[in-house]
């Protein structure tokens, strides 16, 4: 921890931050202690969470174990808060272009499309040959097959349909989408293809396939968050701002996509809809909350999704099913008409099966809204200039800082071993630089994530939480809420001065890197238990193995990647994790890309695939 003294029957007292010797700092795993419940003990748990004179017992014990109740109430933190991520300012990235959050989305990936390494549809469009690796199509693909003539979105948009009818009838089902209208999708990509036809399309998004997160509004579909009823309490009337910025571009969408109940968990289980399966492996856990996103871009049932990301919930999905995460800087995309736009710790951004199409869509769907410009002073939106002659020069200065200690604290040294080849192989290739950092006060930063969203969370469900909607919930969520409820407002604060000494910590190893690496997380894909389908699961142990490296950029509201570098023996998909400064989503692109290159051999087809391009 960041250093402090305790006599006996005196509260700890934590050293100043600026005074803290990082140097000296030693690291302790971080453990969690909780019953993995399903079933009925998960009935009886929630009983007695929710149970107004066991229930705070209950919740006071689970606090004790795991060192909450000494963190935030038994210490005495020097710190003012900070009630959300304040950055300081940034210098200027290097090869970048800007593209400028007052232009129109289609200019503005317009502009991302020249940064791109020339296309050549003949790596692309060639016999199957057992011998390449396995690549998924790009969108630059599909906007060439439409543009030559190969095929067309509405020929296309019979592929998708085929597969979601296919995937929602298997045994066991593959339930993606929430909500799913044929007809509608047919209409969008006829008009996507009269567009073609007319040689007249919008831009190298019209035409491409993209699946929204069922908390992010796409009119007329409601929206309501893979519960049962919250399209009945808030009705939508149009686009939240990133769809409408895709729908300018002509995007096709497909549906709502499956995801964890309010997003109130990490693997993707969901008693309302049935559980998205991974593609790698169906009977094991997408990882959430972004499940149907996830498993949908992995599947190759489309090219690219929008899910949110307030605690890993697009990072841990997308390592899991093996593709592209982007998780951005806190307020780089104006949240309008997503259901989580009052927290400090969420974004909404891309799942991709690509590097390069997460910078596409990226450029499409960024721009702060106008609060967070004033409070937050976003550095220009930029790309990464990926055809300029000084990119290597550049990657070549590139730092990366690694905490080895916590780099290799995984349920399986594979996973670390694999990312640390990775980083070896970019190292080797482009002369970048691996940096020894130390991050301190990790179990903090957990407790501070934890008490930060949950109490956000409840704060926006509140009203009606009150109002009795509690029974309509799956157990997992009320067991989570029933925690959330029992944080104090004194909780809060001391977790917002928490957020400023581990802002503090990060801004300095920024000094020395240009780039934190960790793995994704802490274990691939976790089983699904056939108790946990009919009602849900409780395991909070797996869940902070699956968060345990994603808490900075959710707290600290920093922007993160996560990129596939392999696999491990049982063939499930590994991701690395890569942390940039604020505001430096280009240079995470361009390390990104630059990995992702390096590991193309490593990448797997999922057991579960359709080949919509050319099925």
């Amino acid at each position: 921890m960041g250093g402090g003294s305790k006599g006996k029957g005196m509260p700890r007292a934590m050293t100043p931050v600026e005074e803290v010797d990082i140097s000296a700092v030693r690291y302790e795993p971080q453990a969690m202690q909780a019953p993995h419940l399903t079933g009925f003990g998960l009935r009886a748990f929630v009983w007695l969470m929710e149970s107004r004179l066991l229930g705070p017992l209950v919740t006071s014990a689970l606090k004790k174990q795991n060192n909450m109740t000494q963190m935030l109430q038994n210490t005495v933190i020097p710190e003012r808060p900070m009630y959300y991520p304040e950055f300081p300012p940034q210098e200027p990235e290097q090869g970048v272009v800007v593209v400028a959050e007052d232009r129109d989305p289609v200019d503005r990936v317009e502009e991302a499309v020249q940064c791109l390494t020339p296309y050549d549809p003949s790596t692309r469009f060639t016999s199957a040959d057992e011998k390449n690796p396995f690549l998924y199509w790009k969108i630059r693909d599909f906007a060439y097959a439409y543009r030559s003539g190969i095929t067309t979105p509405s020929a296309v948009a019979e592929h998708v349909i085929a597969g979601v009818e296919e995937w929602n009838n298997k045994k066991p089902a593959m339930p993606m989408l929430v909500y799913f209208n044929a007809d509608d999708l047919r209409k969008q990509a006829d008009a996507s293809a009269k567009r073609f036809e007319q040689g007249n399309p919008i831009s190298v998004l019209d035409g491409i396939f993209f699946a929204i997160k069922d908390d992010i509004d796409c009119f007329p579909y409601p929206s309501k968050s893979a519960t049962t009823f919250f399209d009945k309490i808030r009705l939508i009337e149009k686009d939240a701002v990133c769809v409408a910025r895709l729908r300018k571009c002509g995007v096709i969408f497909i549906g709502k996509a499956n995801m964890h109940e309010l997003g109130l968990g990490v693997t993707g289980n969901n008693a309302n809809y049935g559980t998205a399966r991974n593609p790698h492996s169906i009977d094991r856990y997408t990882g959430g909350s972004s499940s149907g996103p996830a498993a949908l871009v992995s599947s190759g049932l489309c090219s690219a999704a929008i899910g949110t990301d307030g605690g890993g919930s697009v990072r841990i999905p997308s390592s899991l099913c093996g593709i592209v995460g982007l998780k951005t800087t806190y307020g780089r995309t104006d949240l309008t008409g997503v259901l989580c736009d009052a927290g400090t710790v969420e974004v909404a951004s891309p799942l991709t099966a690509s590097v390069e199409d997460s910078m596409l869509v990226y450029s499409a769907v960024a721009g702060s809204r106008s609060t967070d410009k004033i409070t937050l002073r976003p550095s220009p939106l930029s790309v990464p200039n990926l055809v300029s002659s000084d990119n290597s020069d550049i990657l070549q200065s590139v730092k990366v800082g690694k905490y080895t200690e916590w780099f290799h604290d995984v349920s399986d040294s594979e996973i670390s071993n694999t990312c640390e080849d990775a980083l070896n192989l970019l190292c080797s290739t482009f002369g970048c630089q691996i940096e020894e950092i130390i991050l301190p006060e990790l179990e903090e930063m957990r407790t501070a994530h934890v008490v930060s969203i949950g109490s956000e969370a409840l704060c926006d469900l509140n009203a009606h939480y009150q109002e009795g909607i509690r029974t309509e919930l799956t157990f997992d969520t009320r067991a989570s809420l029933a925690l959330f409820g029992s944080f104090t407002s004194t909780d809060y604060v001391a977790s917002q001065r928490l957020r400023r000494r581990i802002m503090y910590y990060h801004m300095e190893a920024f000094k020395k890197v240009d780039v934190i690496a960790t793995p994704t997380t802490g274990m691939t894909a976790p089983k699904i238990p056939p108790s946990a389908l009919k009602i849900g699961e409780s395991d909070y142990v797996v869940s902070a193995k699956l968060m345990q490296f994603i808490f900075a950029a959710n707290l600290l509201g920093l922007p993160a990647i996560t990129v596939p570098v392999g696999h491990d023996k049982q063939g499930l998909p590994i991701g690395l994790q890569l942390i940039g400064r604020p505001w430096g989503e280009a240079s995470l692109l361009r390390v990104a890309s630059a990995v992702e290159e390096l590991c193309l051999k490593r990448r797997n087809r999922p057991s579960t695939f359709y080949d919509i391009l050319k099925a």
